[in-house]
């Protein structure tokens, strides 16, 4: 399985997840033309996906979306009332409704040869999800966009291989930073955004032995940047009350704009 970050942060988002018959992407909050281009640099053709998993419906999960899928006739997975929000989106455009592929949280589905499950998270759109995603004994994940977690989300991001998990904000900026008082208060509420700190808490729950790969993602441009989000996980993975050190694992920053590393799982 490899497991690829073409662009994460608040500005877009689209994570590839691909074994040697099926490839699919989480998300597609990017142009058309940058999909393509971080598929070619993986080796994968646009028209080669078997699908698109969609977190939510926000502009950054959903921008390239509809030309993408109208271009190559790629199914869309969402949950229902997701599929319904992206229709509304006039911007968007047209794309045929018989690639809609409604999903439910927690029931698990398939794409080729992988196994899915969506799982429910907690933010401020219609019926948000994160997803796990395995194949040939595998298994990854894609948690961004949760205004907190319980043991609810620690239970579904159990014995991974890999991660993409959310490191939004430090919390001291966003407090002191230049946006309104009612978007400091979204961010901060229990459907908004994981802090840098709260991300280094939940991995805390997580960390094991196999645990190949860390991505820290959906990065926001106003409020944080790499060296803070990677520092302030890391601490908290050292004071934390387990065996480990950050040092025992491979965590990396996935930018807005540069794809990542290919981790190979």
């Amino acid at each position: 399985m490899r497991f690829v970050s073409i662009a994460s942060g608040s500005s877009g988002n689209c994570i590839y997840v691909g074994t040697e018959n099926t490839h699919i992407l989480v998300d597609a909050g990017i142009s058309n033309k940058r999909i393509e281009q971080g598929l070619n640099e993986i080796g994968v053709k646009g028209s080669e996906l078997n699908g698109v998993v969609i977190t939510h419906e926000h502009s950054d999960h959903v921008k390239g979306l509809a030309i993408l899928a109208r271009k190559h006739g790629i199914p869309i997975f969402a949950t229902k009332e997701t599929l319904e929000e992206i229709e509304e989106k006039k911007y968007l455009g047209e794309y045929p409704r018989k690639l809609r592929k409604p999903v439910l949280p927690d029931v698990e589905f398939s794409i080729g040869d992988m196994v899915i499950k969506p799982f429910s998270i907690d933010h401020d759109a219609a019926n948000p999800v994160a997803y796990r995603i395995q194949s040939g004994g595998r298994s990854v994940a894609v948690a961004t966009d949760m205004g907190h977690f319980d043991q609810y989300i620690i239970e579904h991001l159990q014995n991974l291989d890999g991660l993409l998990l959310e490191s939004n904000h430090d919390v001291r900026m966003l407090e002191t930073g230049p946006y309104p008082y009612y978007l400091k208060q979204r961010i901060l509420s229990d459907h908004g955004h994981l802090s840098n700190d709260n991300a280094g808490r939940l991995l805390n729950y997580i960390l094991h032995d196999n645990l190949k790969h860390i991505f820290l993602g959906h990065l926001s441009k106003e409020n944080n940047y790499e060296e803070l989000a990677f520092e302030t996980v890391k601490l908290e993975i050292n004071q934390g009350d387990h065996r480990y050190k950050a040092s025992d694992f491979s965590i990396s920053v996935a930018k807005r704009e540069v794809m990542s590393e290919i981790v190979t799982l």
